[in-house]
């Protein structure tokens, strides 16, 4: 998606600076109101209110757009799944990694049978449009199970020790998730993790142009 495809209209602030504040939000562990804070220091009065807007309405543009941009993803596939706790239910976060670490696909789920990572491996494969040859997992039988049930002629390796690089994916949203009390919502917490997935993506991109201000996320920093 190019940056003329997401409609500005009716914002007085510049496309420049929406951009720079949805940015802001993503790509670094930052409430709503300190990138207020942040903006207030610059002389741009926006409130926090404005700003939580605008990432709704923004962010997954950008991360489309930032998808498109990634490098393509090796052969190899690492999944696993966290614990995540929405308003005292038990949700499991299934994720897709490659082997530089780069998250490929997530989907957050209330089951972590079958069915469930059946579902992820159906949706991975539908996204990438190509079909991987190793599949590493931890000791979960669920992804050895989906794996037959698809009918895939991938190898799948299931061992605890080998499924770090999908572990370690898992960290950073950890900590977002303390800075911000928890999600309140399992949709919420999905639109979240969708755009935060792809800006975080950007730590360990080999392109430097995507590293400090993406493109098409209006131009370059304030």
């Amino acid at each position: 998606m190019k940056a003329s495809s997401v409609s500005y209209k009716r914002h007085r602030l510049p496309r420049d600076l929406i951009a720079h504040a949805v940015w802001l939000y993503f790509r670094f562990p930052l409430s709503f109101r300190l990138v207020e804070e942040m903006l207030l220091e610059r002389g741009i009065v926006v409130s926090y209110e404005t700003i939580r807007r605008w990432s709704l309405k923004f962010g997954a543009a950008f991360a489309r757009s930032l998808r498109r941009k990634a490098a393509r993803p090796d052969d190899t596939r690492h999944l696993d799944e966290v614990r995540i706790v929405i308003r005292d239910q038990p949700h499991w976060l299934r994720r897709a990694v490659d082997q530089d670490g780069y998250v490929l696909d997530e989907i957050l789920q209330t089951r972590r049978n079958t069915k469930a990572a059946r579902r992820l491996l159906t949706q991975l494969l539908k996204r990438q449009g190509l079909r991987p040859s190793r599949m590493i997992t931890d000791k979960l039988k669920s992804y050895g199970t989906a794996r037959r049930k698809l009918v895939l002629s991938i190898w799948h390796l299931s061992h605890k020790g080998l499924n770090n690089r999908a572990e370690n994916s898992h960290l950073p949203l950890r900590k977002r998730e303390r800075i911000m009390q928890k999600f309140r919502s399992r949709g919420g917490c999905q639109r979240f993790m969708s755009v935060f997935s792809a800006g975080h993506n950007l730590e360990g991109s080999k392109n430097r142009d995507l590293k400090t201000f993406p493109p098409d996320f209006g131009g370059a920093r304030l």
